[in-house]
């Protein structure tokens, strides 16, 4: 697989960059999936694994009695999933390397079927969610963890970096994603006949020496010289909105404002 099949990249730096980012986020995760009443036992696939720090915990927490399949594009993140299994002394879960659109998964097979970050990169939503919704058993939840981009900032505002949420959303359009699509959720749902079992957003806020701060701090230094080679912004611009970045993190009153991630859950019927 070629890193141009992924917006944000296939390499070791990238690698990091989402381990520290699971170690931010990842407690929201586990908040969410212990909403929807995960239980021992129960067969679970994560769409989109990436390096499968989510399909770790969700062994953790179905137990040797469950089942967890990790579905990934790339075998560079699927071998870091592999690895990650490992070092948490689980054998047992299964590996499968496809696009999820593509792929051919088992109809009614899933309890749970999780996807973080993932369908914002969809050219398409519909056919994304539709091989998943396939896979559940009636009764089965699909769980989404996703942008609806509105709230990046930083306080104090006035600079540069204001723009910096347009040229992000430009810099996933760019690549056929949609930063918003978590609000087509509910009636993607509703047109499958799912019930809506949660939609819940969350932002993020701290100060200069804050996790959620440094994990602003190592997207935005490390892509937006890829949002200049999308066409996303001009160089000159890109310079500014990173050197404004800079000035907040050497501010000690400063704030950073993630961007929405909403916590979206549907049921089939």
């Amino acid at each position: 697989m070629a890193q141009e099949d992924y917006l944000l990249g296939v390499n070791d730096t990238e690698l990091d960059r989402l381990r520290f980012q699971h170690s931010v986020w990842g407690p929201l995760s586990h908040d969410f999936l212990t909403r929807l009443g995960i239980k021992a036992g129960w067969k679970c696939l994560d769409a989109g694994s990436g390096p499968g720090f989510v399909t770790v915990d969700l062994r953790e927490m179905v137990g040797p009695a469950g089942e967890v399949t990790a579905l990934e594009l790339s075998p560079f993140y699927l071998e870091q999933a592999r690895k990650e299994a490992a070092q948490k002394g689980f054998t047992d879960i299964r590996f499968m390397q496809g696009k999820v659109e593509e792929v051919s998964l088992p109809p009614n097979e899933f309890d749970l079927v999780f996807s973080r970050w993932v369908m914002s990169f969809a050219p398409d939503p519909e056919m994304f969610l539709l091989p998943l919704i396939r896979s559940l058993k009636p009764g089965g939840i699909i769980a989404i963890q996703d942008y609806y981009y509105e709230g990046l900032s930083l306080w104090p505002i006035g600079g540069a970096f204001d723009k910096m949420a347009d040229v992000v959303r430009a810099y996933y359009r760019a690549a056929g994603g949609d930063p918003y699509v978590t609000g087509k959720l509910p009636g993607l749902f509703r047109a499958q006949g799912l019930s809506l079992l949660e939609f819940s957003p969350h932002c993020l806020s701290g100060g200069p020496q804050s996790p959620i701060m440094e994990w602003g701090h190592r997207f935005f230094t490390t892509h937006t010289q890829a949002m200049v080679e999308k066409g996303a912004v001009s160089q000159r611009e890109a310079y500014a909105m990173v050197g404004d970045w800079h000035e907040h993190r050497n501010n000690p009153d400063a704030l950073f404002f993630s961007p929405i991630v909403v916590d979206v859950a549907g049921k089939r019927e």
